[in-house]
């Protein structure tokens, strides 16, 4: 019994780490975010911190793994996977998207979009990593619509995966413009002409 509570304050401790670390990211970018700025959010010692990630770059990655991607998985893949009609399910989790942008989700960006852009040019760790989820969100939305062909919501003459490599560049696109402009106006403007596109595929 013991053991399982120590396990669960362990648990409980590196998320805490985890989640203080990629709102520092996200508030800084991944150079600039400060360990002393992590440490206070979480009121740990470095020597905690440095017993679950052994350094800043090992952080950085368990960021992009456990809550970039896992953030991906739940807004976008597993709905897409589960989703009795995913071409619709898609253009739902769009909508919710623009809904829910605001000045405070504008001013920030995209976490995975803003990483991309200042880590891939550096280091190949962190690009490959980042890749997966590209490549994991390509694989969401291609499956997506191959079902939609099976179900007569997309035309049997479209590339499935050339167009779900549009909607993901795209959908990553409008965040980065929408994030210069800092205008959540230009991000729902955006994702209402991607729907749009995705309904011409019908």
């Amino acid at each position: 019994m013991l053991q399982a509570m120590d396990t669960k304050q362990s648990d409980l401790t590196r998320a805490k780490i985890l989640q203080a670390a990629f709102g520092e990211i996200h508030r800084n970018g991944y150079q600039a975010a400060s360990i002393a700025n992590i440490l206070s959010d979480t009121g740990l010692t470095k020597g905690a911190l440095y017993h679950y990630f052994p350094a800043k770059h090992a952080l950085g990655l368990a960021v992009i793994d456990e809550a970039i991607q896992s953030g991906l998985e739940e807004m976008v893949f597993r709905p897409l996977r589960e989703a009795e009609q995913p071409v619709t399910e898609l253009l739902n989790i769009m909508q919710r998207k623009a809904e829910h942008m605001n000045e405070d989700t504008i001013r920030l960006g995209c976490p995975l979009n803003n990483l991309m852009q200042e880590m891939s040019p550096l280091d190949d760790v962190f690009k490959a990593r980042l890749t997966l989820i590209i490549k994991a969100w390509q694989t969401a939305v291609h499956n997506a619509l191959i079902t939609g062909q099976s179900q007569q919501q997309i035309r049997a003459d479209v590339d499935c995966e050339a167009a779900a490599l549009f909607i993901v560049s795209a959908w990553e696109g409008c965040s980065g413009v929408a994030k210069n402009l800092q205008s959540p106006n230009t991000f729902c403007m955006c994702m209402t002409q991607l729907q749009n596109y995705v309904r011409s595929l019908g």
